[in-house]
């Protein structure tokens, strides 16, 4: 019993402040009950194709990570051929919290566990920005990034404005378990991430990205005010060259939390 004290511990003292794990959901469809008219349940749908909700997102048991015992399920994230939304060039599928919990204050901890299959692979040829901020200064990248030399790149990497602090090579199948930790103080933003790929939390020694000096930067409307997150969201840049295809990106165990990080993997129970 000596060895789980630790652990009890921390789950008492961390607390869930915004809960996305997509457990009061029948189908994706209940996305939809959401609007600016109606601003109800835990995520704001809106940024996605023209189609109906069910080419975008989907929902089942079969899409969380086996390890999250405290998600019912997971969530699949679809980009296909009409995955465009009000007329930008660039494929999105996003989901944003909907809450006035304070997830824009003090130190908080943004949780997800995420995973690609070799059915609908992310292009390795192509930019995705994965789970971001709106103003970007924190977020997952995939593949090719402009700018670098050659024309893909297998790694999936954590980026702090711009500069990658992790990465690792996106294999199909492992689930990375990723906390962005987020101080936010002054109008000033300090991030890290910490990750656990493909061992859970509680049964390895979590990575952390090195502290970066620079990694400072001042915070946007997208966190002061309008809480801009997307995560659950994922965009894609165009790329001269490399037509559409379709391609699919798993999510379990979304929330935020603030006090002490959990590192069990999908957070405390619901």
């Amino acid at each position: 019993m000596k060895c789980f004290t630790p652990l009890l511990a921390q789950l008492a003292s961390a607390a869930v402040i915004w809960d996305g794990r997509f457990n009061d959901f029948s189908t994706s469809a209940d996305l939809n009950k959401w609007s600016w008219g109606n601003q109800v349940g835990p995520y704001q749908y809106y940024i996605h194709g023209s189609g109906a909700v069910e080419k975008y997102v989907n929902l089942s048991p079969d899409y969380k990570n086996p390890n999250d015992t405290a998600s019912k399920q997971g969530a699949k994230f679809t980009l296909d051929g009409t995955a465009y939304w009000n007329g930008q060039n660039m494929r999105r599928t996003e989901l944003i919290p909907q809450t006035t919990a304070a997830i824009n204050k003090g130190k908080v901890w943004y949780h997800f566990s995420m995973m690609r299959k070799d059915a609908n692979a992310p292009s390795v040829n192509r930019e995705h920005q994965i789970n971001f901020f709106e103003s970007h200064f924190t977020e997952m990248k995939y593949g090719w990034i402009s700018g670098e030399s050659g024309t893909s790149n297998p790694n999936l990497q954590f980026m702090i404005s711009q500069q990658s602090k992790w990465k690792t090579e996106w294999k199909a199948g492992v689930w990375h378990n990723v906390a962005y930790e987020i101080f936010m103080i002054a109008n000033l933003i300090a991030s890290n991430t910490r990750t656990s790929p493909p061992t859970p939390w509680a049964s390895g020694t979590p990575r952390a990205a090195p502290p970066d000096a620079g990694s400072q930067a001042r915070l946007g409307l997208d966190v002061v005010q309008r809480r801009r997150l997307a995560p659950g969201g994922v965009l894609e840049l165009p790329r001269s060259g490399y037509s559409d295809a379709t391609e699919d990106f798993y999510f379990s165990g979304v929330y935020i939390e603030s006090g002490s990080i959990t590192t069990a993997v999908g957070g405390p129970a619901a």
